[in-house]
């Protein structure tokens, strides 16, 4: 193993898209451009679309966080970013020609309970006073465990949230200083005991591994306290170090903090052997489940799918991204809104679509994509003579073949057992991009 993590521990994406935003053709697109690939399809919007919400607002910085956030603990910011954000959804409803059918609602950040419970109600009824749901919908929020309160959650839940994420990190003492992100372990269970008792179907549970002054103990302390609650999902992220993208903030840290690549590995195979001990599933890429949770349900039947919110259970090919830096994929292309607050308020008054970049896909992304996709989800893909550049791939598939991480069948690679840490690295070798445009400074957080 020590010698694989030498071997492939290199800059890799997460793979949330394809092509990936940093490889985006952005000179060669414009608005236009997006609503017609928005409007391409319009069988496939009206069988359900994806909604993610982006809700900036932070009281305070969480420096491993990668996120686009504003901090602030002015309140008053709250109206007019509503306001905004229901002004935005408008202009998209001037520019689709059906009416919408939401089947999956997410509400992101920064921090989404960072607004009021009232705030919250108002942005959601103005969005679904102008659309239909479908019959089965996956409406979630994230959720900070220190000021998510019950008004939240019902308000939210009598909406139609079923689901809440709540980003734990860590419950070493030393990290949550490190981070500038201190809650307490009552804290959790206070809050999950009420979104239990409002109804949720379901609660997630996000930890990171490779975090400063972690090690083998702390984590498995953490494990333990959090399996304690038996969460429904675990996510079980790798810190993604990029301060060459985010800066160093306020970091209470510097690198020779960080575990060792080795430590984060034996951190991994500690997490994913006593999660899997307590009757947790593992989920393709970082991602943990209790066998009747939905998410496991559809991954077991083959039916996972993955967007810019991650893994879903939702089959919807178009997405909307509502607020400052969300992303949108209307299957044809992605685009991108400004990440400046100001700017963002300028377009959505002058009532243009607040994009500022973007990528429409050729015949041969989608296909890369779907071969993407389908690693990250079901660990498996089909890879014959016809695929886009065929003999280049194989020939960086021969190592992961050598080293058994993946194997062939029929024309269909499979990702073995040994190479589930290496998923990135096996998704890469497809990435025609990536590979074209190779980047002369690093782009991406290390793969392990």
């Amino acid at each position: 193993m020590q010698d694989l993590l030498n071997k492939y521990n290199v800059p890799a994406p997460r793979y949330t898209s394809y092509p990936t935003v940093p490889l985006w053709d952005s000179d060669a697109f414009n608005l236009e451009g997006w609503i017609n690939s928005l409007n391409r399809h319009p069988t496939r919007a009206e069988e359900g679309i994806s909604l993610y919400i982006h809700l900036p607002f932070c009281e305070s910085l969480c420096t491993f966080c990668g996120c686009h956030k504003r901090i602030t603990k002015n309140h008053a910011v709250e109206d007019d970013y509503i306001d905004a954000v229901i002004k935005e959804w408008e202009l998209y409803l001037k520019e689709l020609p059906y009416a919408p059918r939401i089947t999956e609602m997410h509400l992101g950040g920064g921090t989404p309970t960072f607004f009021s419970p009232d705030n919250l109600v108002r942005l959601i009824k103005s969005i679904l006073n102008t659309a239909e749901t479908t019959n089965q919908t996956n409406f979630s929020f994230e959720g900070h465990p220190r000021n998510t309160t019950k008004e939240h959650l019902t308000k939210l839940y009598d909406l139609g949230f079923n689901r809440v994420s709540f980003g734990i990190q860590d419950f070493d003492p030393e990290v949550q200083i490190a981070i500038n992100r201190i809650q307490s372990y009552d804290e959790v269970v206070k809050v999950t005991e009420e979104a239990r008792e409002v109804g949720y179907q379901s609660i997630n549970y996000d930890l990171i591994y490779g975090l400063p002054f972690q090690n083998i103990s702390s984590i498995e302390k953490s494990i333990d306290l959090l399996t304690e609650l038996r969460p429904d999902r675990i996510a079980y992220y790798s810190y993604a170090h990029v301060p060459w993208i985010k800066g160093t903030g306020q970091r209470k840290f510097t690198e020779k903090d960080l575990p060792t690549t080795e430590e984060k590995m034996a951190m991994y195979s500690l997490g994913k052997s006593k999660l899997g001990s307590l009757g947790y599933k593992e989920i393709a890429l970082d991602h943990f489940a209790l066998p009747q949770d939905e998410l496991f349900k559809v991954f077991r039947a083959g039916k996972l799918h993955r967007n810019f919110m991650g893994y879903t259970e939702c089959d919807s090919q178009v997405s909307i991204g509502l607020g400052v830096s969300s992303i949108s994929d209307s299957w044809e292309g992605m685009a991108q809104n400004v990440k400046d607050l100001k700017t963002y308020y300028e377009m959505v008054s002058a009532e243009i679509i607040p994009v500022c970049k973007g990528h429409i896909r050729t015949e041969e992304d989608k296909i890369i994509r779907a071969s993407i996709n389908a690693l990250m989800c079901q660990l498996e893909t089909r890879l014959d003579e016809d695929f886009p550049g065929y003999n280049d791939i194989i020939n960086r598939l021969s190592d992961l073949f050598a080293d058994d991480l993946i194997e062939f069948r029929d024309n269909t690679l499979l990702v073995t057992e040994r190479g589930k840490p290496f998923l990135r690295n096996i998704a890469m070798s497809f990435d025609l991009r990536l590979w074209d445009n190779k980047p002369a400074s690093q782009l991406f957080s290390m793969s392990v």
